[in-house]
């Protein structure tokens, strides 16, 4: 069995710890860090855990067995799944400064046979999670990351060997290079060059063209570009949250997604007035259709697109953190049907309320599944005095 060697899952770790948190800043002494991992990714959080101490920071620890989502799902009623521990969670968020956690799955089909219904249950416990953490992170006071450990079943669905899995992590995180927080500094410099560039451009709506695809996404009031912060390694992507209102169209997605212990393959997507009006997919359709019912998530929260000059993801990893920085020979887009990010508000997000979210067209809801698409695109630019422009073809931005 591969297991990445010390020197990999120390880099990886000083990644984690020294860069991503902090938004590219890394920890400080005295910080609280909750750090969050699956099972089998025990050896990595060893790392994390130490890197923590060496910090002078506080390690809060909890390490999650997915068996035990297979247990509740097959033997807890309806009240049990409702169940949310309120007091307890608030106080752990109020409680941490930054958040970490190590995806690790050992079966990523364990739960799919249940019922979509009953995994959709229990999702206002985690949308009143959600809330709280994006409340803290809009403030200034939070600041996370995710991060993928290989295990072979991760690896089997992706039709790679688990070492053929951990090359495309070991790439992509630039973990052996000699100096890998240098190399990330180096990419996000890149990324927030472009991205700079794309604000400055007063975009008021974006025109998507690609195979069985014709989207018009509405940028909307006070938007801005946003990526190369940390939140996720790797993370290549420039995203915005639009004005939902304003998203028109079609657009089919050829990487699979993996989603609640399930693969939805070919998923396409048509939107009349900003919501989801038909929703098909050649796998696992019935899930899609259960997903989209939830509050708001038959609207758009995240548009985004990734260049691949700066991806060296190549290879479908059966594993949305990986599968939406996608690089290959186009890059990608993709789509997230559900929460907005409010870091996209280019304004004082510390003032604004609930209602001015709604105003401006930021949604809202429990789910948020990023559907990705990786044929080649062009991305035309309509700017707010008339004028068009292409920002993206061939998988790279162009301004």
């Amino acid at each position: 069995m591969y297991l990445p060697d010390e020197h990999i899952l120390r880099n990886y770790a000083k990644v984690l710890i020294d860069f991503a948190l902090g938004s590219g800043k890394g920890i400080k002494p005295k910080e609280v860090v909750y750090l969050q991992f699956d099972s089998p990714a025990l050896p990595l959080a060893f790392e994390v855990y130490r890197r923590i101490l060496e910090r002078e920071a506080y390690p809060i620890v909890k390490m999650g067995e997915e068996d035990f989502s297979r247990i509740l799902y097959e033997h807890a009623k309806d009240h049990q799944l409702d169940f949310f521990p309120k007091k307890y969670m608030k106080s752990l968020v109020d409680t941490m400064d930054h958040r970490i956690y190590l995806i690790a799955e050992k079966d990523p089909f364990l739960l799919k046979d249940v019922p979509p219904t009953k995994l959709m249950k229990g999702q206002k416990g985690r949308q009143m999670m959600k809330k709280w953490l994006f409340e803290k992170e809009d403030k200034g006071n939070l600041t996370w990351v995710l991060a993928l450990y290989g295990t072979e079943g991760m690896a089997s669905e992706a039709s790679l060997s688990l070492e053929e899995f951990w090359q495309q992590i070991i790439k992509a995180c630039f973990l052996d290079k000699q100096n890998p927080l240098a190399t990330w500094q180096k990419v996000f410099d890149g990324l927030e060059t472009i991205r700079t560039r794309l604000n400055k451009l007063s975009i008021e709506k974006l025109h998507v063209t690609a195979k069985n695809t014709d989207l018009w996404v509405k940028l909307g009031a006070n938007r801005q570009f946003m990526g190369g912060s940390g939140r996720n390694i790797p993370s290549f992507e420039l995203f915005t949250s639009p004005d939902w209102r304003g998203t028109e169209g079609h657009i089919s997605f050829d990487l699979p997604l993996y989603r609640y212990g399930n693969l939805l393959t070919d998923v396409y997507l048509e939107f009349k007035n900003g919501k989801v009006v038909k929703a098909t997919a050649s796998k696992n359709q019935s899930l899609l259709l259960e997903l989209i019912k939830q509050k708001n998530a038959d609207k758009v929260g995240e548009y985004s697109l990734t260049d691949k000059r700066y991806s060296h993801i190549d290879k479908f990893m059966a594993n949305t953190l990986y599968d939406e920085n996608f690089g290959g020979e186009w890059g990608n887009t993709h789509c997230a049907l559900g929460s907005s990010y409010h870091e996209a508000f280019r304004g004082d997000v510390k003032a604004m309320k609930e209602k001015d979210w709604e105003h401006h067209g930021f949604n809202e809801s429990p789910e948020h599944t990023d559907i990705i698409a990786t044929t080649d695109r062009v991305v035309e630019a309509t700017l707010n005095n008339g004028v068009k422009k292409i920002i993206y073809k061939k998988g790279e931005f162009t301004v």
